[in-house]
């Protein structure tokens, strides 16, 4: 490879690589002081880390340090930043929680496991599909069910407050059966731009629900055993599509395909997947995950005779199933039914990142057969290599506590590995139950010169990422991506070749063509967006998820640009062929018309003595009202100094212009340790989430967003509109927060979940 080729070495190709690694990455003391002096120092560390758990450390530190060398392999962010740390964090990426009870202790003991996880760093999902569905009955109470996305109201509410370890916030996925009686409420779930936001959310797909659609059948929504209506089928399908259509959500996990195909079929039975879908994980499943950079191992690139090199892809891929099996052993775990589930199974996920990248080195235009067939070929030298490594280390240090060799040879994956795989499996066992798991790899492929991320096609030549700092505030940086930088070297200002495409030049089949050839040599599943034009016609659209179905895949998620979701990645011009200098743009504020119009709201909070009143003045831009500025005054003097500064800061971010409904997220999630108050039937848990809530009432009846709110009944076209909060009928329970406490035999009884103080 020349010498171009191996630009990045040790240090970094642009600016926002360092600034990841020194945000995320980097080792800092308790006082943000640097310990990692730079990146030479983070490999070194995660080196020693990993070779740790060996009889004979020093044996392997200096190949586990040569793998990261040049950033060909690169394990998962939160190894990175935990390995060698000492600190109590998780190395593992993924969770899936325990089978949530339908009771009210069921479901807030869940609720406490997933705090305890996301604390500690880990990415959760979840299966709401064990609870009941709104309007069942609740036996011994009286009353009706509150239903699954009620309860996922209140995980989504958790999720804001925690924030995981190091810079990252917590990440949810949601699942629910397409059977659930409550499944069509669930769809619809994100056409509210303010809920779940910490939600990913996918329906899980069966085959019968397929062919139900196929032939055009009716289809049952059961709970218990019981069916409570019966709908058909390319209702519901129509239904999901129409909903990813506008608004990118729900995926669809063919859940069955899944199962079926899982090594580990004997032994449990999956339901959920970890955020991003790449993992299907069975109760309190976890998961660590790494990735080869395929970029780094192509030779001679954009020549004849440009090619990667099978040997050392082979050897790489062994050195970092040595180095993930390690990480089992390293990693703290936030529960311990996690760590055992880990250690009976020792699941990884390697994958790899750079393929487009590779690809346009090696003459291949993604999505076309010749490019299709070459990922085919390097992946299943990665699922050889990687099982035949795991059989190596099996008969090293014993397989997996639950391997059953019959079963193991029987599994799909096996049976298309090569010959000599199978006998070193029948042979030794394996000490990895799972090997292989293509994961989105957006920072890490950044650190690494911004290659292709995971298996997706390169975005764009060009492109500004918006990048969020340690302060809050976002910046804008315009990074090239690493093949296109690669070619500029070598042949400065020549035209970039035509096969080197971007998102934009893709059709849809370009994308399911990847990811089911992909699929096949992968034993767990692909994290891979579909990214489909804005125009693109519904029945093409819904034909995408049909041809995912029937290619092979385990699920399918796209992307069509709308109004709902927002973009963190967006194409900008860029007609120099040098590499673009990396700039921090802010926006100019608006300028204050001399006269607005707003409305003013009162809200009196059963803590103070005296009202808050709130008021809130518009701007119209592009015909289109949206809020200029807030002011928030009291009598109250208590209140003083942070009205005036939430007066001040809010107004300045309004003033800032674009989409500033995040304020209402962030006020809305502020919890008071004292208690929040009852409004108008609901649960508001501060006066700032009040706050929240009226900004919000005032956006939507403006026009500026869409959104459920807190439930205060507010008329912005009556000015000082007075909301007063209810009194909480009773004291409220310790175990489930209700207030249906009353007092039975002695004791404070809790008619909601049972609870009672003498028990």
């Amino acid at each position: 490879m020349p010498d171009t080729a191996r630009r990045l070495s040790s240090t970094f190709a642009a600016p926002i690589a360092e600034q990841i690694w020194d945000m995320k990455y980097r080792l800092k003391s308790a006082d943000g002081a640097p310990i990692d002096a730079d990146i030479d120092a983070t490999w070194d560390r995660v080196a020693k880390a990993l070779a740790d758990p060996e009889q004979d450390p020093s044996a392997w530190q200096d190949r586990f340090r040569d793998a990261l060398q040049d950033f060909r392999f690169l394990p998962a962010g939160r190894i990175v930043a935990g390995a060698g740390t000492g600190r109590a964090v998780t190395l593992f990426n993924c969770f899936v929680m325990g089978t949530i009870e339908d009771s009210m202790s069921g479901i807030f003991t869940a609720l406490r496991e997933a705090a305890l996880t996301l604390q500690q760093g880990g990415g959760i999902g979840y299966d709401f599909s064990t609870i009941r569905p709104k309007g069942a009955g609740v036996t011994g109470v009286a009353a009706d069910a509150s239903g699954p996305l009620s309860f996922m109201d209140v995980w989504d509410a958790m999720c804001r407050t925690i924030m995981s370890a190091g810079s990252r916030r917590g990440a949810m996925m949601a699942t629910l059966r397409c059977d659930h009686p409550d499944v069509l409420d669930f769809v619809a779930a994100k056409s509210d731009s303010t809920r779940l936001r910490m939600f990913n959310l996918s329906v899980l797909v069966t085959d019968p629900f397929m062919e139900a659609v196929e032939i055009d059948a009716d289809w049952p929504l059961v709970f218990g055993g019981k069916t409570h209506t019966t709908i058909r089928a390319r209702d519901l399908w129509d239904a999901i599509m129409q909903a990813t259509y506008d608004y990118a959500e729900p995926g669809v996990i063919f859940i069955d395909r899944i199962n079926t195909t899982n090594n580990l079929s004997y032994v449990e039975t999956i339901a959920a997947t970890n955020p991003c879908g790449e993992q299907p994980l069975p109760p309190y499943g976890a998961c660590l995950l790494g990735s080869v950079n395929l970029s780094r191992l192509v030779r001679d690139p954009f020549t004849a005779e440009a090619r990667l090199d099978p040997t050392e892809l082979a050897d790489l891929t062994a050195t970092a199933i040595r180095m993930m099996d390690n990480v089992v052993d390293a990693s703290r775990f936030p529960l311990p039914q996690q760590a055992e589930e880990a250690r009976a199974k020792r699941r990884i996920g390697l994958g790899v990142t750079g393929l487009a990248d590779a690809l346009a080195m090696c003459g291949l235009r993604y999505g076309a057969p010749d490019a299709v067939a070459a990922t085919s070929d390097w992946l299943e030298v990665i699922a050889n290599s990687a099982y035949a490594a795991s059989a190596g280390l099996a008969a090293e240090k014993g397989a997996f506590p639950l391997y059953d060799r019959d079963a193991i040879l029987a599994a799909p994956m096996i049976r298309r590995l090569s010959d000599d795989t199978r006998a070193l499996i029948a042979e030794h066992g394996l000490r990895n139950a799972l090997l292989t798991s293509i994961a989105p790899t957006g920072t890490i492929s950044l650190l690494a010169g911004n290659v292709s991320s995971g298996i997706e096609p390169i975005f764009a030549h060009s492109y500004t990422r918006k990048v969020l700092q340690p302060d809050g505030t976002r910046t804008e940086e315009v990074v090239e991506d690493y093949a296109v930088a690669l070619w500029r070297e070598l042949h400065g200002t020549l035209p970039l070749p035509g096969h080197m495409v971007r998102v934009a030049d893709l059709t849809p089949a370009d994308h399911v063509a990847m990811q089911a050839a992909a699929q096949v040599w992968v034993d767990s599943s692909i994290s891979k967006t579909i990214n489909v034009p804005a125009e693109i016609d519904f029945d093409a659209f819904k034909d995408v998820y049909m041809q995912a179905w029937s290619q092979g895949c385990k699920g399918c998620t796209t992307y069509r640009p709308n109004a709902v979701t927002g973009s963190v990645l967006s194409e900008e011009a860029s007609p120099e062929p040098s590499v673009p200098a990396t700039k921090t743009t802010f926006a100019d504020p608006l300028d204050r018309p001399q006269r607005l119009t707003g409305e003013t709201y009162k809200i009196k909070w059963p803590q103070s003595e005296h009202a808050l009143y709130i008021t809130i003045n518009d701007i119209t831009l592009e015909g289109k009202r949206r809020p200029f500025e807030i002011f928030v005054n009291s009598k109250n003097m208590e209140h003083f100094a942070w009205t005036v500064a939430l007066t001040r800061m809010i107004s300045a971010v309004f003033r800032r212009g674009g989409d500033v409904s995040f304020v209402v997220e962030e006020l809305k999630a502020v919890f008071d340790p004292r208690g929040g108050a009852w409004m108008q039937g609901k649960y508001v848990p501060s006066i700032l989430a009040a706050i929240g809530g009226v900004i919000e009432k005032h956006m939507v009846a403006t026009g500026f967003l869409k959104g459920e709110g807190l439930g205060l009944k507010i008329d912005p076209a009556h000015a000082q509109a007075d909301i007063r909060p209810t009194a909480p009928p009773g004291p409220s329970c310790p175990n489930c927060g209700s207030f249906d406490v009353h007092m039975a035999e002695g004791c404070a009884t809790c008619a909601s979940c049972g609870y009672s103080k003498c028990s």
